[in-house]
């Protein structure tokens, strides 16, 4: 079963380079979904930074957040932290400010607290956009 599922993974890394925006996208959210996505962070990274299309970025980036744990909400903010197109890091900030969990209380304490772990990341740039994002709260 492992072999189908590696088997799995390893046809969406390869359709990340794909010239087509869906199956680009349909990559993203597989890779998303995965138990274990820090073993592809490079390809997470770059379908969220996708400079082709942004529903690419939408697609991966809603996948990671619906993970609804560190490892999703990370590389979204990591993304985000160093987007340097205009239509992307507005897309990632859409996507972040539109995550399901700010809907409900309890749903909304569990993302605050995650960005409350994430302010004190090993990463500069992940620490930055969670303290940026818990700042916006205030």
């Amino acid at each position: 079963m492992e072999d189908f599922v590696d088997q799995g993974l390893r046809d969406s890394i390869a359709a990340a380079e794909s010239p087509a925006w869906s199956v680009r996208a349909a990559a993203g959210r597989r890779l998303a979904a995965a138990s274990r996505i820090e073993r592809f962070g490079d390809v997470l990274h770059q379908l969220l930074l996708d400079g082709r299309d942004t529903g690419v970025t939408s697609d991966t980036a809603a996948a990671l957040l619906a993970r609804r744990d560190l490892a999703g909400l990370r590389a979204v903010l990591a993304a985000r932290a160093v987007a340097s197109d205009d239509g992307t890091a507005d897309q990632l900030a859409a996507e972040l400010d539109c995550d399901p969990r700010w809907a409900t209380g309890q749903n909304a304490d569990e993302l605050i607290a995650q960005l409350r772990m994430l302010a004190s990341d090993r990463d500069p740039a992940v620490r930055s956009e969670a303290r940026l994002r818990l700042a916006r709260l205030r």
